[in-house]
């Protein structure tokens, strides 16, 4: 009967929620705590390096928690059409609970574009004067030249390095911790993000002179949108590269010796990616709670109202 069929339904995930073990807690719940004040304390998963730059540099925590939204969105857009579709778990401290724990090309795109979203969210915090920390670009002063002539830096220049030296600091802090092949893995990984955002930094110009003649330009550098990022990275994610620890244990090898070594600016991951249609016994994906409170079923990528 009706009653009987309910009951099954929501037992079945109650039991896999008990016998599926913690997933380990990530900076990325950061988004959904608090504020920057009581941030630090809130986020369990924060390693002893990330929580002294936390109470360091509080206005960046809070860029950070912000920028969660942004990149996880840019990750939803980009998977819109996948059977995973990159969903969070609200009350997951992992925020997408046990998908993760696999060493597919999923982690490696969600572990590289959580990274550029960092690098974006601090850049962009330190043009907008929000962080006591950094600022516009210092070194794009005085004069320079390229194919249209001469100009003058002015304006306000992204201060990418910066944003991606936080980022290391702060993002690589836990994997560095670890001394295993998944630590290497997102580390690879984090860093191509960082490189990702780099990458589409573009010169702005505005001209000078009598009815814009142009015979004076002062320009600065910007970061592009965080699509074009978002874009190159499912690019890197659609040609990730399989590999294998070397022997020594302190890098890759390609897992088919057919394909290229991976550069920096390659995704990397270890194991294929499951079915996500077909429940995986070592990495079921449950939320038991959110099931119940939203009246939501996650089934193969897509939402169907219980």
């Amino acid at each position: 009967n009706m009653n009987f069929r309910f009951g099954i339904w929501f037992a079945v995930p109650l039991i896999l929620f008990w016998e599926t073990p913690e997933v380990t807690s990530s900076w990325w719940y950061m988004g959904a705590v608090g504020s920057s004040r009581v941030m630090c304390d809130n986020v369990p998963g924060l390693v002893s390096r990330q929580r002294q730059l936390c109470q360091r540099h509080p206005e960046a925590m809070r860029s950070i928690g912000l920028g969660v939204a942004e990149w996880t969105a840019e990750c939803q857009h980009q998977f819109r059409q996948h059977r995973w579709n990159c969903n969070t778990l609200h009350r997951d401290r992992s925020l997408f609970g046990r998908v993760l724990l696999r060493s597919s090309r999923e982690s490696a795109f969600v572990y590289a574009i959580s990274s550029a979203g960092v690098v974006f969210a601090i850049t962009r915090a330190c043009s907008q004067g929000e962080l006591k920390s950094c600022s516009c670009d210092p070194k794009k002063k005085g004069s320079a030249k390229d194919n249209k002539g001469h100009f003058d830096w002015g304006g306000c220049s992204d201060n990418v390095d910066y944003g991606v030296k936080f980022a290391r600091a702060f993002v690589d802090a836990k994997e560095r911790k670890g001394k295993d092949a998944r630590a290497l893995m997102n580390l690879h990984n984090n860093r191509a993000g960082r490189k990702a955002v780099k990458r589409f930094l573009k010169q702005e110009c505005k001209c000078h002179g009598v009815s814009g003649s142009c015979t004076l330009r002062t320009c600065w550098l910007a970061m592009a949108d965080f699509r074009k990022t978002g874009d190159y990275l499912w690019r890197k994610y659609n040609g990730a590269i399989q590999v294998v620890m070397n022997q020594d244990g302190t890098g890759f090898t390609v897992a088919n010796k057919r394909f290229k070594k991976p550069t920096k600016n390659d995704l990397v991951y270890f194991e294929s990616s499951p079915d996500y249609c077909i429940r995986d016994r070592d990495v079921a994906v449950v939320d038991a709670w959110d099931m119940q409170m939203n009246g939501r079923i996650q089934f193969c990528g897509a939402q169907y109202i219980t």
